[in-house]
C-alpha cells in the first residue's frame, strides 16, 4: 500500500501533463543491466557472491515545452519501468521484479545527443528473504515487497526514430523499518539499451505557457501515519503519529523552500529504557525541519534535514531528514510518501495528507 501510494502521486501527475499537453512523442527501450551488490554494512559482507544482472524496459513521454518548467529543464522526460534481475546472491536474495515511475533531466541537451540525470520510485518484490529458520543469512531484507528507488545519470545517442542509451545507476531495495532486518540493497548498475521512438510530436514552444502560482509565503498542516519496528528481529510493529505544520515559499521555476515545526509520536520508543516507566506524553518529539523543494507543477520533490528540539528519551540521534514527493491539486489538498532518516539509516516512510492554505 505504502509504494502505491508513491505511484499513485506520480501518476496523477503525469495525467495532469498528458491533459495540458496533448500528444506527447512516445518512446519504448529496454536495457540490459550488470553489477553488484555492495555491502555499506559489515552484517551483509558475506552477501555478496556474484554479480547482478537485470533487464528494464522503459515507457518513456517526451515533454512539450508547454509549462515554464518543461523549459527551465530542457524539456526533460518521464514515464514507467518494468525491471527484473538478480541483486547479486541468487541464493540466498533470489531475484527482484520490479516497477517505477521516473524523471529524467537533461543536463547536456543537442539534437542527437543529451546527457541527463534520473530518479524514479516505485515498488519491488524479492523472491526471498530473511528467515529465523530457512534463511538466516539474509540480513538485509524481511519483507518480500520493498520500496524501490533509482538514480543515475544516462547518455542517449538519437538517430532517426532510433536512440542507443549509456547508464549509470544506483538501485535500491528496502521496507523503510516496516520490519527488521531491514539494511536494505544497494546495487550499482550499468546499463546499454535501445530505443524507439512510436510516436512522434512537434514541440510547442510557441504556445503559451502556463507558469507555477506563486504567493509571497504559502501555510499549511500535514497528518501523518505510518508503521515502525525495533529490534531485535521478530518484534512487535508500532504505529507513527505526527502533524507537520508547515510554510514553503516557491522561489522560482528551479526551486523552493520549506520550514516545518513537526510533532511526532513514534510509539515504538516506548522500548528504550524499558525498565524506566513512560507516558504518551513521554513519547512526544518535537522537531524544526528545513527544506529545499524542486516544484514541477503540482508535484513538489523535497529534501532536506531537521533538528530534534525535544526528545525526552534521546533513543537515536540529534538530526533527522526527509526525502520524498508530494502533490497538490489545485483546491490545496496535499498527498505526500517521504522517507525518514536518520543519515543512511531509514527510520520510517511518512504517508501524509494535508492542505496547503489560500493555494
Amino acid at each position: 500500500m505504502r509504494n502505491f501510494l508513491t505511484l499513485f502521486i506520480v501518476v496523477c501527475s503525469f495525467i495532469s501533463e498528458a491533459q495540458t499537453t496533448g500528444h506527447n512523442e512516445v518512446w519504448l527501450e529496454g536495457k540490459f543491466k550488470a553489477g553488484f551488490l555492495a555491502a555499506h554494512r559489515g552484517m551483509i559482507g558475506h552477501l555478496p557472491t556474484e554479480h547482478a544482472f537485470a533487464g528494464e524496459l522503459s515507457y518513456l513521454l517526451q515533454s512539450k515545452g508547454q509549462k515554464a518548467w518543461h523549459n527551465q529543464f530542457k524539456k526533460p522526460t518521464y514515464g514507467f519501468t518494468a525491471f527484473f534481475g538478480s541483486v547479486g546472491n541468487r541464493e540466498l536474495l533470489g531475484h527482484y521484479f520490479g516497477s517505477y515511475a521516473f524523471m529524467s533531466f537533461p543536463l547536456i541537451k543537442q539534437k542527437a545527443y543529451s546527457f541527463s540525470f534520473k530518479i524514479g520510485g516505485g515498488m519491488g518484490y524479492g523472491t526471498k528473504v530473511y528467515d529465523p529458520e530457512d534463511n538466516i543469512l539474509s540480513a538485509a531484507v524481511s519483507t518480500h515487497i520493498n520500496a524501490m528507488i533509482v538514480a543515475g545519470v544516462e547518455s542517449r545517442f538519437t538517430f532517426g526514430n532510433n536512440s542507443a542509451i549509456l547508464g549509470l545507476d544506483m538501485t535500491h531495495f528496502s521496507n523503510g523499518a516496516f520490519k527488521v532486518p531491514n539494511l536494505g540493497l544497494n546495487l550499482p548498475y550499468v546499463s546499454i539499451g535501445y530505443g524507439r521512438r512510436i510516436q512522434k510530436s512537434n514541440y510547442c514552444d510557441t504556445c503559451p505557457i502556463a507558469g507555477l502560482g506563486r504567493q509571497t509565503l504559502f501555510f499549511g498542516a500535514m497528518g501523518i501515519g505510518s508503521v515502525s519496528s525495533n529490534f531485535p528481529t521478530g518484534g512487535k510493529k508500532y504505529p507513527v503519529y505526527a502533524l507537520s505544520l508547515f510554510g514553503r515559499k516557491i522561489i522560482g521555476d528551479k526551486g523552493g523552500v520549506e520550514i516545518s515545526f513537526d510533532i511526532m509520536s513514534k510509539q515504538s520508543n516506548i522500548e528504550f529504557n524499558s525498565d524506566v516507566p513512560k507516558t504518551q506524553l513521554d513519547l512526544i518529539q518535537l522537531g524544526a525541519f528545513a527544506g529545499f523543494i524542486l516544484p514541477l507543477d503540482h508535484l513538489h520533490f523535497v529534501l532536506g534535514m531537521g533538528v530534534y528540539v525535544r526528545d525526552k528519551f534521546s533513543p537515536i540521534d540529534l538530526f533527522y531528514h526527509r526525502a520524498g514527493v508530494r502533490y497538490v491539486f489545485s483546491n490545496g489538498i496535499n498527498l505526500g510518501v517521504v522517507l525518514k532518516s536518520h543519515w543512511a539509516r531509514a527510520d520510517y516512510f511518512e504517508y501524509g495528507i494535508g492542505y496547503t492554505f489560500g493555494r
